[in-house]
C-alpha cells in the first residue's frame, strides 16, 4: 500500500504532524483512524506478515460503543453484530441445568451495545483507514531515540522514521514497551489462569442455534456459542499453576487435556481446534500495571499499557475509547505533545483502574475456585430468573457498565 502523505495542515500553516503507530490490532487501527482524521500523517507498523482475522467475541458498550460511533465505524459493526442469544448453563456431560433468556441481558445492557468478533472489529477499522495511511507488515521496532522535537524509530526493514509521536499499540507483549519502558516482567502481573478462544466455521452439535452453552466447574469454564455458520465460537478459561508450561504445550494439547472430558458442544470445538490451531487465541491471563503510559513522545495504548484481561469484558471498548480520547487530548494541546499525553492519561486512568479491579474480583465468577463457589454462582443465576430479583440485577449491571463520570 502506498504511503499517504496528504492531510490537513496544522493551524497557522505549519507542517503536517507525523505519527508511527506500532500494531495493527484494535488499539493501533483506532489510533491511526482518529489521528489521520485529525490531519496527522500516519505510518502503521505490524510484526505479522499480513492482516489477521477471526478471534474471539468482544462486547462494545458504554464508552466503547460511543467511541465506535464517533470514529464512524458503527454502521459496519452493526452489520457484523452477533446479537443477543440464549444462555444455557450445563453440567459436565452437556445436560441442561437452567436457561437464561436473552431478554435479561438486553434489559441490563440496553440498545447501545454490540457483540462482534474481534476480526470483524479490526476489519471495520482497517477499511476506514484503507488508502489513507501507510502500512508496513512483517516489520518490528528495533530502536527508539527521542529529543525535545521528535522521535526517531529504527525499524527491522532497515529504515529509520522521524515522527512527532510514537504509539505502542502492540499488545500485552509489547515490543515498544520493552524498548522504551523496560522488560515485560517488571509490569506484567500473571493471574495464574489460561484462556483459549476461537471461531467455528461449522455449527457445533448439541448446542441449539441462537444459544450458547456454558459449563462452569471448579477451576474451569467452557462456553460454546451457536449463532450459525461462521458466527459460532468457543471460549475456554482455567486455572493453572504454571502458565509458561501450558503455553509451551500449545493450545491443542493444553485445552484438550483441560476440557476433553466434557460433553455438549465441547468435543466439536476441540476437533475444530485440532484442525486449525492457528485460528485460536491462547495465552496466559495477565494484567499490565504501569506507573506511566508515556515517556517523552512515546505513548502506549490498549493492552500494551493497561491490559485488563478478558475477564473484564471491556478490553476492546477501552482500546477504542483510549484511542479516541488520545486524539482529543492531542487536538486540545496542539504542539505540546507531552502535556497532551499527561492530560490523556489523567482522564483515562481511573476507568482503567476500575476495570482492572473488576476483572480481578470477577475471576472467581468465571473460574470458581471450588464446588461451593459453583453452587453459590448457580444459586445467584437462578435467582436472576425471578422477576423481583431481576430488576435489582439489571440496575447493578447498568451501573457497572457506566464510568464514574457518567453516574
Amino acid at each position: 500500500m502506498a504511503e499517504d502523505r496528504g492531510g490537513a495542515r496544522e493551524a497557522g500553516g505549519g507542517r503536517t504532524r507525523r505519527v508511527v503507530v506500532v500494531g495493527a490490532g484494535i488499539a493501533g487501527l483506532a489510533t491511526a483512524l482518529r489521528l489521520r482524521r485529525d490531519g496527522w500523517d500516519v505510518l502503521v507498523v505490524e510484526r505479522a506478515p499480513g492482516r489477521r482475522s477471526g478471534g474471539y467475541m468482544v462486547n462494545l458498550l458504554g464508552r466503547g460503543y460511543d467511541a465506535a460511533e464517533r470514529l464512524g465505524v458503527l454502521p459496519a459493526l452493526a452489520e457484523a453484530d452477533l446479537g443477543w442469544f440464549t444462555s444455557i448453563l450445563v453440567r459436565a456431560d452437556g445436560s441442561r441445568k437452567f436457561t437464561v433468556p436473552p431478554a435479561i441481558a438486553r434489559a441490563a445492557i440496553g440498545g447501545r451495545a454490540l457483540t462482534v468478533f474481534r476480526g470483524d472489529l479490526e476489519s471495520a477499522l482497517f477499511e476506514a483507514v484503507r488508502g489513507r495511511v501507510a502500512f508496513r507488515f512483517g516489520t518490528t521496532v528495533r530502536g527508539v531515540d527521542q529529543d525535545l522535537d521528535g522521535v526517531d524509530v529504527e525499524l527491522s526493514d532497515g529504515t529509520r522514521e522521524r515522527a512527532d509521536l510514537l504509539v505502542g499499540a502492540d499488545g500485552l507483549h509489547s515490543g515498544v514497551r520493552a524498548t522504551v519502558f523496560g522488560p515485560e516482567r517488571d509490569v506484567r502481573v500473571d493471574m495464574r489462569h489460561m484462556v483459549g478462544a476461537f471461531p467455528l466455521a461449522r455449527t457445533p452439535e448439541d448446542v441449539p442455534e441462537g444459544a450458547g452453552t456454558t459449563f462452569i466447574g471448579p477451576g474451569r469454564t467452557a462456553a460454546v456459542v451457536n449463532l450459525g455458520p461462521g458466527r459460532s465460537s468457543v471460549f475456554f478459561a482455567y486455572r493453572c499453576a504454571d502458565p509458561e508450561a501450558e503455553l509451551a504445550r500449545g493450545p491443542v494439547d493444553a485445552l484438550t487435556t483441560a476440557f476433553g472430558d466434557l460433553g455438549g458442544g465441547v468435543p466439536d470445538g476441540l476437533r475444530a481446534l485440532a484442525g486449525a490451531p492457528e485460528a485460536a487465541y491462547f495465552d496466559s491471563v495477565s494484567q499490565v500495571a504501569m506507573e506511566e503510559w508515556s515517556r517523552g513522545r512515546v505513548v502506549l495504548v490498549g493492552d500494551a499499557a493497561w491490559c485488563v484481561t478478558l475477564f473484564a469484558g471491556y478490553g476492546a471498548a477501552l482500546a477504542l475509547d483510549g484511542a479516541d480520547r488520545l486524539g482529543d487530548a492531542l487536538g486540545e494541546r496542539g504542539a505540546d505533545v507531552r502535556a497532551a499525553l499527561a492530560d490523556w492519561e489523567a482522564g483515562l486512568r481511573p476507568e482503567v483502574d476500575r476495570r482492572q479491579a473488576l476483572a480481578r474480583k470477577g475471576m472467581a465468577q468465571f473460574v470458581p475456585p471450588g464446588r461451593a463457589h459453583v453452587w453459590a454462582r448457580d444459586l445467584v443465576m437462578r435467582a436472576v430468573l425471578l422477576p423481583g430479583v431481576r430488576g435489582l440485577v439489571v440496575r447493578s449491571i447498568r451501573r457497572a457498565n457506566r464510568s464514574p463520570a457518567d453516574r
